[in-house]
């Protein structure tokens, strides 16, 4: 994700709360890979607005 973010992708993690197991979200979140962080439910609208 840090590569892709690098290059201009915009990311997404699901915020800790909502995760049954945070740990993908929680490094890519430690590496600076992330623009966003939201709850599950909310990740199909953030993507819209970002378009």
């Amino acid at each position: 994700m840090k590569e892709m973010k690098d290059a201009g992708a915009f990311n997404i993690a699901q915020d800790e709360e909502s995760c049954v197991v945070f740990g993908m979200p929680k490094k890519a979140i430690e590496h600076g890979a992330v623009d966003e962080i939201v709850p599950l439910k909310n990740i199909s609208k953030v993507i819209f607005e970002n378009l």
